[in-house]
């Protein structure tokens, strides 16, 4: 399957396996992988494999990914057995928000008692 890409882009190449990553879950339409620093003990990405660069480019031609990393994210909790206990999922969106890379990631996060607020 081909999907939009961006050579630039660090999540593009860990997906095209340019760069080494810990692999946890992919389907046709997702990337999982363990963050390189965790601030969990669970910490988890997860990754369109198409290049959105964040949740402003959101449109109703793309929406449908974001469904796909939820339901990505349900079955890697499951599978990674933190499902029943909880976690969180947050996406950051801009220099404000936090964002530090320019692709539409999701931070599965889990493993410990989740304060709020978070910042």
């Amino acid at each position: 399957m081909s999907y939009n890409t961006d050579e630039n882009c660090l999540f593009c190449k860990i997906i095209k396996g340019e760069i080494p990553s810990a692999a946890v879950y992919e389907n046709d339409e997702v990337y999982a992988f363990r963050d390189i620093e965790p601030q969990a003990p669970q910490h988890i990405i997860i990754v369109p494999k198409t290049h959105i660069a964040s949740t402003n480019e959101i449109d109703e031609e793309n929406s449908k990914v974001v469904g796909a990393v939820f339901a990505a994210a349900a079955k890697i909790a499951r599978m990674e057995g933190f499902a029943e206990n909880g976690y969180r999922i947050v996406n950051n969106c801009g220099n404000d928000g936090g964002q530090t890379v320019g692709h539409l990631h999701f931070h599965l996060l889990a493993g410990r008692s989740l304060q709020w607020p978070p910042g």
